[in-house]
């Protein structure tokens, strides 16, 4: 499977697809950086990730989440459209890892990583949400700083 074996793939995988979950732009950012220097090695139809255009992109729709993500109601619209974009992103990611694995296999990673990924986003958005109908301003701000300073999130 391109140089990983398959408890690697299948770790790259499912952790790809629940950090991509819930926040995919640090997951592919931070997935590329590691590349980038040398922490990791990808498999190789992942290694666009470390592509500066790829990893400049990555980090500018980060911080632009970041932002929307501190504002009641547009961060629940932006997971909205993300319910869209994050899953079936993380099954990409895992169907990539799979690199050379049969297509069954590869499929499965797929499957797999996306469902992962659409638990961890629908919780999130949940959570999101009902934080949103509280009266005070703080709950949304303290759950937000607390997601993004978590590790991908």
């Amino acid at each position: 499977m391109n140089g990983m074996n398959p408890i690697a793939t299948l770790g790259l995988a499912l952790g790809a697809g629940f950090s991509s979950g819930l926040n995919l732009y640090a997951t592919v950012t931070t997935l590329g950086l590691l590349q980038r220097f040398g922490v990791i090695h990808l498999p190789p139809s992942l290694q666009v990730l470390s592509h500066p255009i790829v990893l400049s992109i990555a980090i500018a729709l980060y911080f632009l989440e970041f932002f929307a993500d501190k504002i009641p109601y547009v961060d629940t619209i932006w997971d909205l459209i993300h319910t869209f974009i994050r899953p079936p992103a993380a099954a990409l990611l895992a169907f990539s890892a799979a690199g050379s694995a049969p297509a069954e296999w590869r499929w499965g990673a797929a499957l797999l990583a996306g469902g992962v990924a659409l638990t961890s986003h629908g919780t999130k958005a949940t959570t999101r949400a009902a934080v949103n109908t509280t009266p005070e301003p703080f709950s949304n701000w303290a759950l937000s700083f607390g997601r993004t300073c978590w590790p991908c999130g």
